[in-house]
């Protein structure tokens, strides 16, 4: 099932295929608890909350492959293989399923 990201009342973003939106995460906290804000670093991103999916990827049977992310979930992907786009003043980043490398399981959500 794929998920539509509601940009504003006009518009909408409906990935395809096998496509993440993703919203990128910047802010790092140290172990000391000291907030890095984004300006420190600027470095492209590797991490992101999912704002949208695609239906999944076509496969040779006409079938389509369930994406494994979910709307919500935070992501690391490769460095260098989003695509950047900018909506109404907002960046957001256009990922392949394939290039997601992990979900992001916080540690308070741990047993």
């Amino acid at each position: 099932m794929s998920a539509n990201f509601i940009i504003n009342k006009n518009m909408k973003l409906k990935p395809l295929s096998d496509y993440v939106v993703v919203k990128a995460i910047t802010e790092e906290i140290t172990k000391g608890g000291i907030v890095l804000p984004d300006t420190v670093d600027k470095e492209r991103p590797e991490k992101g909350e999912v704002l949208a999916i695609g239906e999944g990827k076509l496969l040779d049977n006409g079938q389509r492959a369930a994406v494994s992310v979910k709307v919500g979930d935070k992501v690391m992907f490769k460095k260098y293989s989003p695509d950047e786009i900018k909506v109404d003043g907002e960046e957001y980043l256009v990922i392949k399923e394939s290039d997601i490398i992990a979900v992001i399981i916080e540690k308070r959500l741990i047993n």
